[in-house]
């Protein structure tokens, strides 16, 4: 059991401090159920500190996870701390979290200025240090040319833009992003992506959701993966990669000569075998995918055949899962 140090004080009047040194979120053995729906099954982590991707399919547990961390579900069982406290015996520390869920919760016929502004007041900002404060945000996520534009006029990556603009009003420690991405245009999304890692960068416990994994890679390498309510995994992406290599992997290339390029990519100690789905495809079978991409530059130069295409078939979320699950089996 986590012991609860921060609170100080006697009687009715205590004051709450953060615990120097406690990771900023700590879930201890959660478990939340939904009468016989499992939403999330014995979970413990410890994260303080830069940007987390939070992986999983649609039910995983993801949005069952950040609404125990602020505070909108109790855990049926185990323990949730936050910043070293137990926010369900004392709130004081959701003050420090900045929260953008999944859902669309926006007034239209607000500006982006008087939507962020108002939640600045409920902080109990003054008129003029709300408004300040909300243009300063608004311009870090890249919406302060539309600030005085009404909401109902913005595309939906600027929608998701001024949700976060709104969370980081308070200059909150802890920051989640419940698929923050959804919806959005290439543009938008790489200007969300810039402003997750920048917030990573300057100490903020950042976590950010998705269902795919290529998006969480342009974020961060620190990852979360949930299924089925289960942790199956928490730690460097590129590590659980490694781990993974003892299982096969495919390199689909595109190529007008694939059983020539396959001919060529044979004698590699780490390739057991090829495959030519189509006239213009080749698939190289490996075990370990990392050696076998170091290599491919030099093969496909030295065959001297051209190669329009490179895909990674098992590269993404649903591979992931179906190695992890069968590691655990």
């Amino acid at each position: 059991m986590i012991p609860d140090l921060s609170q100080v004080g006697t009687g009715e009047t205590k004051e709450w401090a953060p615990v120097a040194e406690a990771p900023h979120i700590m879930l201890d053995h959660v478990t939340k159920t939904y009468g016989s729906v499992m939403g999330l099954n014995d979970v413990s982590i410890a994260i303080k500190g830069g940007v987390t991707g939070i992986l999983g399919q649609n039910g995983a547990g993801k949005s069952t996870l950040f609404k125990l961390i602020v505070g909108r579900l109790q855990p049926s069982s185990g323990n949730v701390h936050l910043f070293g406290t137990n926010p369900f015996k004392n709130p004081a520390p959701y003050s420090r979290i900045g929260y953008v869920s999944e859902s669309e919760h926006l007034y239209d016929w607000m500006t982006g200025l008087d939507f962020v502004a108002t939640l600045a007041r409920l902080y109990g900002y003054t008129r003029d240090e709300a408004k300040e404060k909300a243009l300063h945000v608004l311009d870090f996520v890249g919406l302060g040319d539309v600030a005085n534009k009404e909401i109902g006029k913005y595309s939906k990556g600027m929608r998701q833009r001024v949700k976060i603009a709104h969370a980081l009003v308070n200059e909150p420690d802890l920051i989640i992003l419940d698929e923050p991405l959804a919806g959005c245009d290439p543009l938008a999304r790489t200007t969300i992506m810039n402003v997750v890692r920048e917030l990573g960068a300057t100490g903020k416990t950042v976590l950010v959701s998705s269902h795919i994994l290529s998006e969480i890679e342009r974020i961060t390498e620190q990852i979360m993966i949930l299924h089925n309510g289960r942790l199956l995994a928490l730690g460097n992406l590129h590590a659980i990669r490694e781990l993974l290599d003892k299982h096969p992997h495919r390199i689909l290339l595109r190529t007008d000569n694939p059983r020539g390029l396959g001919t060529a990519f044979l004698p590699h100690k780490d390739v057991y075998g090829v495959r030519f789905p189509n006239s213009d495809e080749l698939v190289v079978e490996t075990n370990n995918l990392s050696s076998v991409h170091q290599a491919l530059p030099g093969i496909c130069h030295e065959s001297g055949i051209r190669v329009t295409a490179i895909e990674n078939p098992d590269d993404n979320l649903e591979s992931l899962l179906g190695y992890l699950v069968e590691g655990r089996a």
